[in-house]
């Protein structure tokens, strides 16, 4: 276990709500409570090195933005690339930590650990999990030999690639589907259970457009559509209109597209917006046949994909 700092950056989330009652776990606010009070009220955090603390953000996580994921995965890199820094921990909710995760992996690569951990309680709740996942996650961090991009919850320990919000409720809320998690975090020891990802490091033509962004439009827009039982090609027809550089199409199955929301698929992709497909299904992976009309993004969900596609589009210029 290295002793060197772990840094802790805050972005808010249910793991820094309160609600006016220790019962209710759901009629919370998220983002009322500062990394700093999250840190100070679980004593054991500090042991077996330092903790360095910064606030980056307060939001709910279904407000997430890429602007506010650029400005974390530049705020990351500057950490892991300090001689003192073992690893990043980011404290985040639930709603779109998959999102950021995998949005991190693909920009940073990290051959130094990066760890996003949640709750699915308030910190004012009676079954408050954010603490131990907050260990759990600075356990992992700490890990020699540890790299990459995962997600910490509930004891488990999820690639960055594979972890999705399986359950809207539950403490254990994520699953990294047919690939299992990379390990499991007990009692403060870690027992991994297949290799870390392997890193390379940064995308380093992304990460010098992330760095040398302006302001102004920066994102290609993507976005996502959904096939299912008597879907029709209009909500495409308007998407396109409005100027969209990609659109992920969540397809049945195996990436299946109902004919008539084909059909507009092909007529956008003829008017210069990319199509690419995955699937509604939360578990299996989209695999391609010879003569498929539209490249699948193969064991990606749509959210992921979407994701993929914007930086395909932003490292080419599109």
């Amino acid at each position: 276990m290295s002793s060197k700092n772990i840094v802790i950056l805050g972005t808010g989330g249910t793991i820094a709500g309160t609600a006016s009652r220790a019962c209710d776990n759901v009629g919370y606010t998220a983002a009322q409570l500062t990394i700093d009070a999250l840190v100070a009220a679980i004593p054991g955090l500090v042991s077996g090195g330092g903790i360095l603390v910064e606030q980056l953000a307060q939001l709910d996580s279904k407000d997430m933005d890429f602007d506010l994921m650029r400005r974390l995965a530049l705020r990351a890199h500057e950490f892991l690339t300090r001689s003192d820094v073992a690893g990043v921990v980011v404290t985040h909710g639930t709603d779109t930590i998959e999102e950021t995760a995998f949005f991190l992996q693909s920009v940073l690569g990290p051959t130094k650990p990066i760890v996003l951990t949640c709750a699915m309680r308030p910190a004012s709740s009676l079954q408050a999990d954010g603490p131990q996942n907050m260990l759990d996650a600075v356990t992992v961090a700490r890990n020699d030999g540890a790299n990459g991009v995962t997600v910490v919850c509930a004891g488990m320990v999820h690639g960055a690639v594979e972890v999705q919000k399986m359950h809207t409720y539950k403490l254990d809320a994520f699953s990294s589907g047919d690939v299992g998690p990379v390990g499991y975090v007990e009692e403060g020891r870690l027992r991994l259970i297949r290799p870390w990802t392997e890193n390379t490091g940064p995308s380093s033509g992304i990460l010098k457009k992330l760095m040398a962004w302006g302001g102004g439009d920066f994102w290609p827009e993507v976005e996502i559509v959904l096939s299912h039982a008597g879907a029709g090609g209009s909500t495409v027809a308007a998407i396109a209109a409005s100027g969209v550089k990609g659109i992920v199409v969540a397809g049945t199955g195996n990436g299946t597209v109902h004919e008539k929301l084909e059909q507009a698929l092909l007529d956008a992709r003829t008017a210069g917006v990319r199509i690419v497909r995955s699937t509604r299904c939360a578990n299996g992976r989209v695999m391609s046949r010879p003569g498929d009309v539209f490249e699948a993004r193969e064991g990606l969900s749509p959210v992921k994909a979407r994701i993929a596609l914007m930086l395909d589009l932003l490292a080419t210029g599109a």
